[in-house]
Order: structure tokens, then sequence, then C-alpha cells
């Protein structure tokens, strides 16, 4: 099943992108994992080590970000972050299409590794409207709002560039969108369904 190529998906934040991946997990849970990260921050109450993140110390980070063992990594509010490689193959040693959910930094970092994924933006019709989708949220300041949008608008201008991404779903109407979606996974959904009937799961 390691022949099943893994999924980037990214997207700014407000276009709809953890909608379709949770619509994408609730219809085929047998099909598609998460990669989970390592992070250097706490566990929030009711989180769980190993399902949502990997929680290490820093200085078990840094040993593994110097003996290349991530993807991708990354420094949020002073917390590290990062997609490993072991996290990978032990979904694809599962059976399913290993899932990641990364921001474009990630992309072009994973992009410099060997690891033969496809990728997808998930793209707001308009800057303008994902502005919108932001502040009807009513979770933004002002600055953190001007902060979301130089974001995407750098993810924006990436995902014009050729071969920056295999797929562009412009998520103007969620169902159409996800639809689009399941067209684009269709194969590798039922690669996963075809393996696991002949191993009679």
């Amino acid at each position: 099943m390691s022949k099943l190529r893994p999924i980037v998906f990214s997207g700014p934040s407000g276009s709809g992108k953890s909608t379709l991946l949770q619509r994408l997990f609730k219809e085929y849970p047998d099909s598609f994992a998460f990669s989970v990260s390592h992070t250097t921050r706490k566990p929030r109450p009711g989180e769980q080590e190993g399902k949502d993140y990997y929680y290490v110390e820093v200085p078990v980070f840094e040993k593994m970000v110097q003996e290349g063992g991530f993807l991708e990594h990354a420094q949020f509010s002073g917390n590290c972050y990062g997609t490993s490689k072991m996290a990978v193959e032990k979904v694809q040693a599962s059976g399913r299409i290993c899932t990641l959910d990364v921001e474009i930094n990630g992309v072009k970092n994973i992009k410099k590794t060997d690891l033969n994924a496809r990728y997808i933006f998930v793209q707001p019709p308009s800057l303008e409207s994902l502005e919108k989708r932001l502040r009807c949220r009513g979770t933004e300041t002002e600055e953190s709002l001007k902060k979301r949008l130089d974001t995407a608008n750098e993810a924006l201008e990436y995902a014009k560039l050729p071969g920056s991404y295999d797929h562009i779903i412009i998520n103007d109407d969620l169902d159409v969108a996800y639809e689009k979606l399941k067209g684009i996974l269709s194969t590798d959904i039922h690669a996963v369904k075809c393996s696991q009937y002949k191993k009679g799961i």
C-alpha cells in the first residue's frame, strides 16, 4: 500500500479546507488518515498523545531536525511543529492514504524531499470573500486578520505558479468543491477499497 501517494493539502485559513477534509474523512474513514505532527507545545485539555500530536521536548525536536527526521518543520508562537517521516510511514503501513495539511512553506519544503506526494490547493473565490469569511468568524483582531490575509495572498500567488499544485479547487460552493475533491481522489479511494477487500478487511 506504500504505492499510494500521500496527499498534501494546503489553503489559506478560511478557505474551507478543513471542512472539506472533515467531510472526506467522515465519508471514507477507512481510506484516509492524517499524518500526526510533532510539536514542542504542551497538550491542551482533551488532546491525546499520538492522536492530536506527538508531544516532545525542544531538545528531542532539535535532534530530529539534525538527523533529518522531518519532511517539513516550522515555528509558530514560540512552539515548533513538524511532519516526521515516521508519522507518514506509519499511516502508509496501515493501508490508508496519508493526508498532510500544511501551510505554503511546508508545501515548498516537502517538494524538496523524495516524498512522492500529490498536491491539492483549496482556494477561496477571492481575497475579498476570504476576508468576509474571516470577519464573520468574529475571532480575529484587525492585526491577526491582516496577518492571515497577507499569508493568504502569498499562498494565492504561489498557487498561480506553474507546477505548484496538481489540483486547485476553488471553494465557491462547498458541495460543488467537495464533489470535485472526490472526483480527484476517486482512483485512490478505489485502490484502497480493492486492497482492503483482498485482505478481507
